[in-house]
């Protein structure tokens, strides 16, 4: 049996089983990627789309998925793919694309104004492996690479991309460790290591989902954006009221059908406070 270190929960897996995530195996005594190369989705999106608006702004980016997530948000978008019983076969169905045929792919739309790679649909660091080795291959082609990520990695995996990685979106999805545990799964200390690495090394934007009856108060934004207000760069300095943070509006779905959309005046509302520590906020999906 081997523990697989990607995340918290540190799944202890014997050969031939999948962990928590459903993309990490033990095969031949080792925890490797299962998903590697395996995707499941493959479009050109606008980089807003990620969200990311404020890393070259107006251009596309490759965004390309595969399967599999370390959380369990009840609300997810791309549950069909990340941890439903609809992704037992998009796992059967997704096609290989080698970390050369997707640099290939990412420079065939240069001329449409793609930038380079973004890693993203599904928990892109469940299978790091692949992240880092397609995001090299675009490094070299002079290139950029994208991660979106809820931030639920180790630190080690953290140090096997990052010389890799140009910008980061990260889900902070909430402040409250009952949410992060009871709501989605995971452990919010991890995503706030995780953020903090990540500020000191490369372009960082957050997303925050507001959830009606979860993390929907004033005060709760207001300890977010606290907080994202004190990170600091490399140098041990304050940089953090530069660092966007993007509050999107909930819509029904999935699982968690039994709440209406977050009202769209709260989410400005949500917004106005977050600006009172933060030079950029961004309101999404209203």
């Amino acid at each position: 049996m081997q523990t697989c270190t990607v995340c918290f929960r540190h799944c202890k897996l014997k050969e031939g089983r999948t962990g928590f995530c459903g993309a990490r195996i033990c095969r031949d005594g080792v925890v490797t990627a299962d998903n590697y190369g395996r995707v499941t989705a493959l479009a050109l999106d606008p980089i807003e789309k990620k969200p990311l608006n404020r890393f070259y702004p107006g251009s596309r980016i490759l965004s390309v998925g595969s399967y599999g997530c370390n959380l369990r948000c009840p609300f997810c978008q791309n549950y069909e793919i990340s941890w439903s019983e609809e992704a037992a076969r998009f796992r059967k169905e997704a096609e290989y694309i080698s970390p050369q045929e997707l640099a290939d792919t990412a420079e065939y739309y240069l001329p449409r104004g793609n930038i380079g790679v973004a890693f993203t649909y599904n928990e892109p660091l469940v299978g790091y492996e692949y992240v880092r080795d397609s995001a090299r291959l675009v490094h070299e082609r002079g290139m950029k690479n994208v991660l979106v990520t809820n931030g639920t990695a180790d630190l080690a995996v953290f140090r096997e991309i990052i010389p890799y990685i140009d910008a980061m979106n990260i889900d902070l999805k909430g402040f409250s460790g009952r949410y992060y545990d009871k709501v989605l799964g995971g452990d919010r200390e991890m995503v706030m290591d995780f953020i903090r690495e990540a500020v000191k090394y490369c372009h960082v934007e957050l997303t925050t989902l507001v959830v009606p009856g979860e993390n929907d108060t004033e005060e709760e934004m207001r300890d977010i954006s606290r907080w994202i207000s004190n990170l600091k760069d490399m140098d041990g300095r304050i940089i953090g009221d530069g660092v966007p943070l993007h509050i999107s509006r909930f819509f029904p779905r999935f699982h968690m059908k039994d709440r209406k959309a977050t009202d769209v005046s709260l989410i400005y509302h949500l917004a106005d406070i977050a600006g009172e520590r933060l030079k950029y906020v961004y309101t999404g999906n209203c």
